[in-house]
């Protein structure tokens, strides 16, 4: 399934369409109706879709708003506000046509003029966009028509359909891509299955059934509650006794304690989706690759997998990629060496070790997991962590994308070349190691516009070596991504991707409690 996910992309004049499968065809029609509670275990702080950074966030705009494609459960590509698209020969233009008939929730139509003005202000730096880097090598993008918009790209790109389901590639009314583009921070303006009816990023959002959504079908839901629960105890608590209906995101801990609870269903599924340390590789003493290479030796893969994901997870070995990935590369794991760091850390000018704060959010508090691990390991080799955990928006502000030492926590992406753009060429949205590497960037240039499979592979695995070799950040291990639901909640299913939800598709049995 993984081979094919990939080479859907490599019909490079092929037309690709959805159509329903025959299990689905013959399946009974879901119910329609009711109020869905689903929980987020941090606040949504930003529900403009072009800006959003987490979970919380994805969850809401994806309910609000509507991209060109979207990714199904299984990582195929399939349509959303496009209904087909094809490329040239090359691979370095494609052209997507638009469903007809679709309706911005204030009534205004949506058309390729939309379309254009959305990518060219993901694109515009000034703007801030993490999608910027995300949506493809674009140069261009035109519409042919109201309905036909041509991406034009500076390179072969083979990913394209999935680059344009990125998380902040939702589509908005150009009006407002184009003015008052702050607009959407505290109101919604979209195409989506779901409309806006109340916003309080702290404690609750809710949204109602958009009546003139694209498939008529769907969705099924009347109203969905997006409830904030910053206590993962209390959260796992309200699951239980049946005041929430789906808990988006599930720590092994709760998940351990709802495991067999009457009427809760837990839900697990492998992922590329990681916590790592982070080195600013253009700061003392993380600019010394030796310092970067010995604190990973000091590491014990296996314990981390134990104490960090609580067994639900696996081996990392300081790349993004794991065998979730098409194109990965199976490496030798690293595998603790104290003898070894010390060596490196005397090499490097620190013989007695040194000392440093590591700072990690307190969202999801797997990050604080790790960093005391980490403090414990790292001490054998000399080498003293202070750990500083700080609330998750403090962490944003303060530490995201400007410290040179601390926890991330990240998403598996579509394709490699969404997670290595995203975070570790030189152009990443989230430069946050400030590695830079022109070799590493020259393999990924190269990969993203490579139709040969075999050449693909071999570029991404000199890609996972150097970065093997170099460690920006040290990658111990990858997490299964885990949720929640009752019983009476039909649809629901657990994404790879841990940021799509497609809550459109849920409905609710006559099971479910009667909400006003």
């Amino acid at each position: 399934m993984l081979e094919m996910n990939r080479r859907r992309f490599l019909a490079g004049t092929a037309i690709f369409l959805a159509a329903p499968s025959l299990s689905f065809a013959q399946a009974a029609a879901p119910t329609k109706g009711g109020t869905l509670r689903i929980s987020i275990d941090q606040a949504a702080s930003v529900i403009h879709p072009l800006l959003t950074r987490v979970n919380p966030e994805y969850l809401v705009t994806e309910l609000l708003y509507s991209n060109l494609t979207r990714l199904k459960v299984d990582m195929t590509v399939e349509p959303d506000l496009a209904e087909s698209w094809s490329a040239n020969d090359d691979l370095t233009e494609w052209t997507f046509k638009l469903r007809s008939g679709i309706t911005f929730h204030d009534g205004s139509a949506m058309t390729s003029a939309d379309v254009v003005a959305t990518f060219k202000a993901i694109l515009d730096p000034k703007n801030a966009s993490p999608g910027r880097n995300n949506v493809g090598p674009i140069t261009d993008i035109t519409a042919g028509d109201p309905s036909t918009v041509v991406f034009k790209l500076s390179g072969a790109y083979a990913d394209m359909p999935a680059a344009l389901a990125y998380t902040n590639a939702r589509i908005i009314p150009a009006s407002i891509a184009t003015g008052d583009f702050k607009k959407l921070s505290t109101e919604a303006n979209g195409t989506g299955p779901f409309k806006l009816v109340s916003y309080e990023p702290d404690r609750l959002i809710v949204v109602e059934r958009n009546p003139n959504y694209y498939d008529p079908a769907r969705p099924y839901l009347d109203r969905i509650e997006v409830q904030v629960f910053p206590d993962i105890s209390a959260e796992g608590s309200a699951m239980i006794a049946g005041d929430v209906d789906v808990m988006s995101t599930v720590q092994p801990t709760e998940y351990l304690r709802m495991q067999g609870s009457d009427g809760v269903d837990v839900l697990r599924v492998a992922s590329g989706q990681f916590c790592n340390i982070n080195f600013g590789c253009d700061t003392k003493p993380f600019n010394d690759r030796r310092v970067r290479r010995a604190l990973a030796l000091t590491v014990d893969r296996k314990a981390m997998v134990d104490f960090v994901t609580e067994g639900f997870g696996t081996p990392g070995n300081d790349t993004p990629i794991n065998a979730s990935y098409h194109f990965y590369s199976d490496m030798p794991l690293r595998e603790a060496n104290i003898d070894e760091a010390k060596k490196l850390l005397a090499d490097a000018g620190y013989p007695d070790g040194f000392e440093a704060t590591l700072i990690a959010s307190d969202t999801p508090a797997v990050r604080t997991q790790l960093a005391v691990a980490f403090r414990e390991m790292a001490k054998e080799a000399g080498v003293k962590i202070n750990v500083q955990t700080m609330p998750h928006a403090t962490y944003l502000e303060q530490v995201w994308k400007k410290g040179s030492f601390y926890v991330g926590f990240y998403n598996m992406q579509p394709t490699e070349d969404g997670i290595f753009k995203l975070l570790y060429t030189s152009d990443a949205a989230w430069d946050e190691t400030r590695w830079n590497n022109k070799d590493f960037d020259k393999l990924i240039a190269s990969a993203r516009g490579t139709k040969d499979e075999a050449k693909r592979k071999d570029l991404y695995a000199q890609a996972q070596k150097l970065m093997n070799d170099e460690v920006p950040s040290i990658i111990p291990s990858f997490f299964d991504v885990l949720a929640a639901k009752r019983s009476w909640v039909e649809g629901f299913q657990v994404h790879p991707r841990a940021s799509v939800f497609r809550l459109d598709y849920v409905s609710l049995t006559d099971k479910a409690p009667k909400r006003s």
